[in-house]
């Protein structure tokens, strides 16, 4: 039996190159991949530039390419799991719709993903994005590293091939805030690391901004190091001693030398605006780790449709049954 590729393209704005994506990856697969079945499904996050007619239009010459249209902005990781536990292949292949992914490293996922590999994951070596952004991300990436208990992925941003069997497991995780790049290296699937530089962005503006990248920092460290909370109790404890310290030595030096002895108040204030913003900084980070409890505990869903286009009857009674189960 023909095994079945499924190619996921979760998007937001992509007007620009949504129609060539897919032309490109009809290309990719006419050449290399030709003894497979397969399907593009493009999960579209409430684009407001057209993206959406344009896939329409692909939608309606090729019926295999498919469509999921968001209700409204999920956010970057909540689309694209919810769209790897609806497609239907034997492995899906997730890449971005702004050519940063290089489209020509499929057919290598394949023939990698055919030798055994449960999961191809691409990691970039490096990038023409901004060197500072870049340098940036490294240095995430080596904190987060030294920080989780789990091995940590370094420039691993979801791009690769993934089995039926890693899907099978995510569907299973209800989890509704999913750090899909933690997922992978938390669960220790027979992985294949392939090497790639980062392309610029074909076309169109990036949609990451500082608090997009804050946002990923903290799902990351939030879900999956203790180290914030116990490095603030070790400071907690480590600048109460210097407290004790200073202020017994403080009041000894009153006692001896009470006529002489006039700090004023400098020691006083430094000292309060230093532990002021100590305290501070850490009930911010333990606000992070409650509203990451709490979104988990309120259980929103990842996603609610608007429509999907070209998935057949018996596809979405199955993904149905799926989602109540």
């Amino acid at each position: 039996m023909m095994k079945k590729i499924s190619i996921l393209i979760p998007c937001f704005n992509e007007a620009e190159n949504v129609e060539l994506m897919c032309k490109s990856l009809i290309n990719v697969i006419d050449e290399a991949l030709s003894r497979y079945d397969y399907e593009i499904v493009f999960i579209d996050n409430c684009s407001t530039d057209g993206t959406r007619e344009i896939i329409e239009e692909l939608c309606a010459a090729n019926r295999k390419v498919k469509a999921i249209f968001n209700v409204t902005n999920f956010g970057q990781f909540n689309s694209p799991f919810y769209g790897m536990c609806q497609v239907t292949g034997d492995c899906v292949i997730t890449l971005c719709c702004d050519f940063q992914d290089p489209i020509e490293l499929i057919p290598r996922f394949v023939e990698e993903w055919e030798k055994g590999y449960k999961i191809v994951s691409g990691i970039k070596t490096s990038s023409r994005e901004n060197r500072i952004v870049y340098f940036l991300r490294s240095m995430y990436y080596k904190v987060i590293k030294n920080m989780s208990s789990v091995k940590m992925i370094e420039h691993f941003t979801g791009f690769g091939l993934y089995d039926r069997t890693f899907i099978e497991l995510i569907k299973q995780l209800d989890d509704p805030v999913p750090f899909l790049r933690g997922i992978v290296a938390e669960y220790g699937f027979k992985r294949k690391d392939i090497e790639y530089e980062q392309a610029k962005r074909r076309a169109g503006k990036t949609h990451n901004n500082f608090y997009t990248l804050y946002d990923a920092a903290m799902l990351s460290i939030t879900s999956y190091t203790k180290v914030g909370l116990r490095l603030a109790t070790l400071l907690g404890f480590v600048g109460s001693a210097i407290s004790l310290c200073i202020a017994l030595g403080y009041l000894v030096l009153k006692l001896i030398n009470w006529y002489q002895f006039q700090a004023g108040y400098a020691p006083l204030v430094i000292g309060m605006f230093v532990l002021g913003s100590i305290q501070l900084f850490f009930i911010g980070l333990l606000g992070e780790y409650i509203l990451n409890i709490n979104t988990r505990v309120i259980h929103r869903p990842l996603v609610v449709e608007e429509k999907r286009i070209n998935f057949n009857e018996s596809d979405q009674k199955e993904q149905k049954r799926e989602l109540r189960e």
